[in-house]
């Protein structure tokens, strides 16, 4: 998967002649995609696991709307790509409802446990918190996030749903070429006796391994906590057996965890937040997430004529880069939950807002005193899904662990990692992202969806921590700017800069780096240099990007899903 990839982005740089074009429609563009963009009338799932896309198809063949077929894709990428997500971590999504003709926003975010307080860390001699084990720990929402799904839009039973993964966890599931690299981080030296238990085998030589290309895997500890839910709903996650055994789990290992920390958990109904950008409506979820930040950047970016300068213009990399900076630090100063702290979201998303903070873009020097920060938020593991059905119900969703594994602790007799959210949390308590008991952490995952005349147009997102903000960006310049289609929308080359404020308090550092892949031109990474950028050659960026888009017009759906991962976009 990665080699087809890495082919791609050498083959990108076609030469193409000059040709006169409409002044309404953007120029040929030099991005030549690996993969055909998936067409389909009745629906599309994507998603990055073959399999897993196909559960969701299923679903919708046999009569389900695009949300059952959403819960019952997550529930597979749960099985599929442990790593990456699972019901031990948080779920966020973007549903357009085709019956009311509206758009809904669902945080099914968990919230620190009520014995986690700055006094606790510093009093055991922490700065900061954790990124592993279980002091990292926040409550997993993600059970309660496809209960609410479900119970506000769904049609099919969560027994029916989980079914089909509760089958496949049980006979086991063949391991994908990405999929099976993210695993062999497990094999380090000290891995939990738990984890390894459920996610690693015991090779002949008597050293465990994990599952390679091909392998099949089994969970039947997952299979029984997922028949727990399907029997008892989302309380035998909350109330019942299973935060019962998570509950001991974590007086066993050293955690915070208590009854009512699980007892009292509730995901939570927001209004999407949105920008316009060239005619389009783009839409976000509020914080404690991070999405508000695409809706600043577009905002700083669209008084730029883009269209002209083109995707090999150092002009637009650096335009990009720029205004990712600026963004990120607002996002570092603001974004918290609102629930303990006033965010001024209306002021962030305003044109008058970026207007005045777009001044300070130098088109030919880098910003130098811009706060960056830290590591911890480009390392997540993410799943995005995106789901489209024939009544154009459309669903963004995004499920997460944040690291690999989370936390690196996963209960053997259940079969999922806990997520390790709470390390997101700082602990300079006049930061506006500390640490209290109850609050939701800042969070790097965001669904998306964009609207054009009042109906949907397209919906995606693009997996990767620190990385998705400007992955958004990124795909919507090359979609609408650019004239890219969906697939090469999403697989086109990236830069990504790292080394932007954050809302953890860490220290600061100037400038940053930009870390250009191999199919941007060699001119545009010198040029970037010249103008004080540090540029870094890497092969391949954080991320992965899925997107539908409906052509009302034709009737048809397109969907794409990019090599960086395993994915699939299928269709009926």
């Amino acid at each position: 998967m990665l080699t087809r990839y890495l082919g791609a982005c050498t083959l990108v740089l076609a030469v193409i002649a000059p040709i006169v074009t409409s002044a309404d429609r953007p120029a040929p563009v030099p991005y030549k995609s690996g993969r055909s963009v998936t067409v389909a009338r009745n629906g599309i799932v994507a998603t990055s696991h073959p399999l897993a896309a196909q559960v969701g198809l299923d679903v919708l063949k046999g009569g389900g709307n695009a949300v059952d077929a959403a819960i019952a894709t997550s529930a597979a990428m749960g099985l599929m790509e442990p790593m990456s997500c699972g019901i031990g971590g948080d779920l966020f999504a973007i549903v357009w409802d085709a019956k009311t003709q509206k758009l809904y926003g669902l945080n099914a975010c968990g919230r620190a446990p009520g014995k986690a307080t700055c006094e606790y860390f510093k009093g055991k001699g922490l700065a900061e918190i954790p990124t592993t084990g279980p002091l990292s720990w926040s409550v997993p929402g993600c059970v309660d996030g496809w209960d609410e799904l479900s119970r506000k839009f769904g049609s099919r039973t969560l027994k029916d749903l989980l079914g089909p993964s509760i089958r496949y966890a049980e006979t086991g599931v063949p391991v994908p070429e990405v999929i099976a690299g993210y695993w062999r981080g497990l094999e380090r030296p000290g891995t939990d006796a738990d984890t390894a238990k459920v996610y690693l085998s015991t090779g002949p030589d008597g050293k465990p391994h994990a599952p390679r290309t091909g392998e099949v895997f089994k969970n039947p500890a997952l299979a029984t906590s997922y028949r727990l839910i399907a029997e008892g709903g989302r309380d035998a996650f909350y109330k019942g057996e299973i935060a019962a055994r998570l509950v001991a789990f974590s007086d066993r290992k050293g955690g915070l965890f208590a009854a009512a920390d699980f007892a009292k958990h509730t995901s939570e109904w927001v209004d999407p937040v949105k920008t316009t950008y060239r005619g389009h409506d783009v839409w976000e979820l509020p914080p404690p997430g991070q999405g508000i930040a695409v809706l600043q950047m577009l905002n700083l970016l669209e008084p730029h004529d883009l269209k002209t300068l083109g995707p090999t213009s150092p002009d637009y990399w650096h335009l990009l880069v720029e205004a990712k900076k600026l963004a990120y630090a607002d996002r570092a100063k603001f974004y918290t939950d609102p629930a303990f702290a006033k965010v001024p979201v209306r002021d962030l998303v305003s044109k008058e807002y970026a207007a005045g903070r777009g001044k300070l873009i130098d088109p030919m020097r880098a910003l130098a005193d811009v706060p960056a920060g830290d590591a911890k938020l480009g390392q997540a593991d993410t799943i995005y899904l995106c789901v489209v059905d024939k009544d154009r119900t459309c669903v963004s969703l995004i499920q997460s662990n944040y690291f690999g594994f989370g936390s690196g602790l996963a209960p053997a007799d259940l079969g999922f990692a806990l997520q390790n959210r709470g390390t997101l949390f700082s602990l300079d308590e006049t930061h506006a992202n500390c640490l209290k008991p109850g609050k939701r952490p800042f969070h790097t995952i965001i669904p998306a969806m964009v609207t054009k005349g009042g109906k949907p147009w397209f919906t995606f997102g693009v997996m990767g921590g620190d990385m998705q903000p400007q992955g958004h960006v990124e795909v919507l310049v090359n979609l609408i700017d650019f004239g890219m289609d969906v697939q090469a929308a999403g697989e086109a080359p990236r830069v990504e800069h790292v080394g932007s404020a954050t809302p953890t308090g860490r220290p600061a550092s100037a400038g940053g780096t930009v870390r250009a892949e191999s199919g941007i031109p060699a001119e545009v990474v010198e040029e970037l240099t010249r103008r004080g950028h540090r540029v870094e050659r890497v092969r391949v960026n954080g991320g992965g990007y899925q997107g539908i888009l409906i052509d009302p017009a034709a009737g048809v759906l397109h969907g794409g899903t990019e090599a960086r991962k395993d994915g699939a976009a299928v269709g009926y």
